[in-house]
């Protein structure tokens, strides 16, 4: 009789024991980290040519950095980035994923507020058609005046939904290396110069706000040197095909160039991207894509931030090679008048600055 009871109470906890861990489970699982990955184009992994199918423009893709995170560490990634995405548009269309429960946000834009796209598109035109020094100037005034109280209230929004979480602004990597060795655009070594100093002065103004809000800043300036639109080694896409991936981090540029720059900052710990970790991101996809369906309206809001190629065939391109004796059919042409006249834009724009 002692026995039966005795097996009786060891069956009876054997079984409370398995419910407890059936129970306990799910649990478990809900209990990952979640990480809500804010922002534009350099957030969205614009540039990896390959993207999720989540029914937006957004280009997300699980070759970017938050997704190569989320995968290394196990958090419970919601994916807001969005291409095109400026400062107005992550506080409308984004925010909303944050919750006091949120552990973890980056978050980069800044950028499409002040016009880079356009920036890009201006200063890839041959001088004698384009005014990229002037461009650069509007750019710079926008950002020295109008985004740093922009870019503060941004992250004190988030810091409000969030009181919790760790919060990590990411800046950009200035583009360019001092040469232009594509055969489609017409990039001086001053004009690269400038558009470099430019980046800087966007991630000086990035970081102030930043620490002005109490959140942190990641810097990928020095991570991405060597590493610039036509060095040896490209992390960084130039002029290309679709035009869309143009002036982007490439899966490489993301991998070793951003996620170790946000990754100890935001987490504590460098990631290493490991094939399993990529393995595991791509993973993702399906998840990934059914849960941005969700904002699909939300996200459609959006602007395009396209860099748009020189075109020679157009009226204002003849209207100009007109009006400077530039030959269209000749290349030899086209390039002896552009150096002349970026050297003349670039003494006058110097002379400016001093």
């Amino acid at each position: 009789m002692r026995r039966t009871t005795l097996l009786g109470t060891l069956a009876g906890l054997t079984t409370t024991a398995a419910v407890a861990a059936a129970t306990a489970m799910p649990a478990a699982q809900a209990a990952a980290p979640s990480y809500v990955a804010l922002g534009d184009s350099y957030s969205s992994g614009t540039g990896t040519r390959s993207y999720i199918d989540d029914g937006t423009d957004c280009l997300r893709s699980t070759y970017a950095y938050p997704s190569l995170i989320a995968a290394a560490r196990g958090y419970a990634l919601n994916f807001r980035a969005c291409s095109g995405a400026t400062v107005p548009d992550v506080a409308a269309t984004q925010l909303g994923a944050l919750t006091s429960g949120t552990s973890y946000v980056s978050v980069s834009v800044g950028g499409n507020d002040a016009g880079f796209a356009d920036v890009l598109t201006e200063c890839a035109q041959p001088a004698w058609m384009s005014d990229c020094f002037g461009a650069i100037e509007g750019a710079r005034r926008y950002i020295d005046t109008t985004l740093p109280s922009a870019l503060t209230g941004l992250y004190g929004k988030i810091r409000t939904r969030s009181p919790q979480a760790t919060v990590v602004v990411a800046g950009y990597p200035r583009i360019f290396n001092g040469e232009d060795c594509n055969a489609g655009t017409w990039f001086s070594p001053e004009e690269e110069a400038a558009l470099n100093a430019t980046a800087d002065r966007l991630n000086a103004v990035t970081r102030t706000a930043a620490t002005n809000a109490g959140v942190r800043f990641a810097d990928p300036t020095s991570r991405f040197v060597g590493h610039a639109v036509c060095d040896d080694v490209e992390w960084i896409n130039g002029l290309s095909y679709p035009v869309v991936e143009s002036y982007h981090p490439n899966r490489a540029g993301q991998a070793s160039g951003y996620t170790p720059t946000v990754s100890p900052v935001l987490t504590g710990t460098t990631t290493a991207v490991t094939r399993t970790v990529r393995r595991q991101a791509r993973s993702s996809a399906t998840e990934l894509a059914a849960q941005q369906r969700g904002y699909a309206e939300a996200d459609g809001s959006i602007g395009d931030e396209t860099v748009h190629a020189p075109d020679l065939r157009s009226a204002d391109a003849r209207r100009g090679a007109r009006a400077h004796g530039v030959d269209l059919g000749s290349r030899a042409s086209i390039d002896r008048v552009d150096r002349a006249l970026s050297r003349a834009q670039a003494e006058r724009w110097s002379a400016g600055q001093e």
